[in-house]
């Protein structure tokens, strides 16, 4: 069986298990620098995202990765298509800037944060309808593991649903955006943020994870059906779907 990255190494000094020590430095500039870095087109592919859900309504979501919470605060302002949603991530600075935007758009009821490991989830199997992760799965210290969980805990008929970073399949279109994601992007980051590594990590981990029909095969090698790729933007973000 094919088993997939376990992302174990160190990239810029970070290794991908202790990636969420680097979120904890960044998480009062996180939310800002996507918008600027993505030019606002994070908002546009998590907005795809919420369409892909499971049909009905009052579905329950799991997000992990969830950093500041902003894919759940997504699907809470789209109607009353998701009932309630569970974050987890484990940067506690992140979910701590998480709650407070939770609380300040009154939603502590619908919205749940919660530090934990997405490959050990702690829960019972088959307990939700939709599991989203939104450019969180590179930093997952074992893939295969962590989709496999994913799989348990969803649903008969459950959806994963899973944004990325992948390559523009255009030469001349990867070319410029490997440009900007190398040079530009990370000096911008590393100057708002503060902190010089964690922009070359990112980077380093978006060109080398798999993407488009290799990472389609890891879900599939997880269990997944009906799997899909959505290229986003000439293909620098993808969307990955899956049902259980």
């Amino acid at each position: 069986m094919r088993q997939g990255p376990t992302q174990t190494q160190s990239i810029t000094g970070t290794s991908v298990a202790e990636s969420w020590k680097m979120f904890d430095r960044i998480a009062g500039r996180y939310d800002v620098l996507n918008r600027v870095l993505s030019f606002r087109r994070d908002v546009a592919w998590r907005r795809f995202l919420y369409e892909r859900l499971p049909d009905g309504c009052g579905l329950k979501v799991l997000d992990l990765a969830t950093g500041t919470g902003d894919v759940l605060l997504g699907f809470a302002a789209a109607g009353d298509k998701v009932a309630a949603g569970v974050g987890v991530d484990k940067s506690a600075k992140m979910l701590e800037l998480g709650r407070r935007k939770v609380e300040r758009r009154g939603l502590t009821r619908a919205v749940t944060l919660l530090r934990g490991d997405a490959s050990a989830l702690g829960v019972r199997g088959e307990s939700f309808d939709a599991a989203t992760m939104a450019f969180g799965i590179r930093n997952v210290a074992n893939v295969p593991e962590t989709l496999r969980e994913i799989w348990r805990v969803l649903k008969p008929k459950g959806r994963v649903l899973i944004l990325e970073f992948s390559l523009p399949p255009n030469r001349i279109i990867r070319g410029l955006y490997l440009f900007y994601f190398r040079n530009v992007l990370t000096r911008i980051g590393a100057f708002v943020s503060g902190d010089r590594h964690a922009y070359r990590y990112l980077n380093r981990t978006a060109e080398e994870f798999p993407h488009g029909e290799a990472f389609c095969s890891i879900l599939r090698d997880a269990g997944f059906k009906n799997v899909r790729a959505h290229p986003l933007t000439f293909g620098v973000a993808t969307l990955y779907e899956g049902n259980k």
